[in-house]
């Protein structure tokens, strides 16, 4: 489901960036606007830069960097033997260490320098959640529960957000609001009850995945005689918890997944992970970004 939208959303999103950096309103102006600091430089200088890792980190973001740089060629007539060279030494989703290098770029040195600051914030940002993923992945290790993203992700970097997701481990939850249902408080209100949401999305989308989240052992007990496919526990106690899993185990044999939302942190997850869900979502993966610190520097 993510990866059509990947393909596209990468080229959109590197243009908005470009455009919000050098002034332009679209891909068109683009070709006429100017960083005038890089402009200090003749235009005809090239050089070489590496770019460096100052923490350690889990790598994610190396096809923006790549469409930057071949945005910024397209936009300024560089191809062949004058567009920029981009040489790797990571892959997306590998773990580095602090102060590694991550790739040379070769090329004209006004280019290198109009697209540094947009690939290194695709970079930073992304590399950033895949890094804090992986944290969360970890403390899960040992258990069967998969860790899931939200919603909750900058407006426009969706699906860039997502893969950086996968890239630390993590396990993506419904894309969007298209492609599986998610019941929450005001559509059962909206609905009449727990038992008529479900059935309807049921009616309506019979291939869709119907969640709905619960806020009670009573809303629970509906939403599996109902035969939701996933219920989310939203803030239980870990007592709650064991209750919830043993009554799925009772009421529909285990066919219902659980999952686990609502302030979660690398210190309580664990606990919940060993009570027997199957998932546990965290929006902080995607909401509160740590962008890693990186750094370029001519050679």
């Amino acid at each position: 489901m993510l990866a059509p939208q990947l393909l596209k959303d990468i080229k959109q999103t590197v243009t908005w960036a470009l455009c919000e950096d050098l002034g332009a309103t679209n891909k068109t102006e683009l070709k006429n606007a100017q960083d005038i600091t890089a402009e200090l430089i003749p235009a005809e200088n090239t050089a070489v830069a590496n770019v460096i890792s100052r923490d350690d980190c889990i790598i994610c973001g190396v096809e923006w960097v790549n469409q930057v740089f071949q945005q910024l060629d397209a936009i300024y007539g560089f191809s062949g033997e004058q567009a920029t060279k981009i040489t790797w030494f990571v892959n997306d989703g590998q773990a580095v260490k602090a102060n590694t290098t991550l790739f040379e770029l070769s090329g004209n040195a006004r280019l290198l320098l109009t697209g540094e600051r947009t690939a290194l914030n695709f970079l930073q940002s992304l590399s950033g959640t895949a890094t804090i993923t992986s944290e969360y992945v970890e403390c899960l290790a040992g258990t069967d529960t998969k860790l899931l993203d939200t919603r909750k992700t900058v407006p426009g970097l969706r699906s860039a957000q997502k893969y950086a997701v996968t890239c630390g481990g993590g396990v993506n939850h419904r894309i969007g609001l298209f492609d599986a249902f998610l019941i929450k408080e005001n559509h059962i209100a909206a609905c009449g009850s727990i038992t008529q949401a479900i059935s309807t999305a049921k009616t309506n989308h019979p291939n869709k995945t119907v969640e709905v989240e619960v806020e009670s052992v009573d809303e629970l007990t509906q939403a599996l005689n109902a035969q939701a496919d996933i219920i989310m526990l939203d803030n239980f106690t870990p007592e709650m918890i064991e209750q919830a899993v043993s009554l799925r185990d009772s009421i529909s044999q285990g066919k219902t997944k659980l999952e686990v939302s609502g302030n979660m942190t690398l210190a309580t997850m664990e606990n919940h992970a060993k009570a027997g869900v199957d998932f546990i979502s965290v929006g902080a993966l995607t909401k509160h970004i740590k962008a890693v610190d990186l750094s370029m520097r001519f050679v």
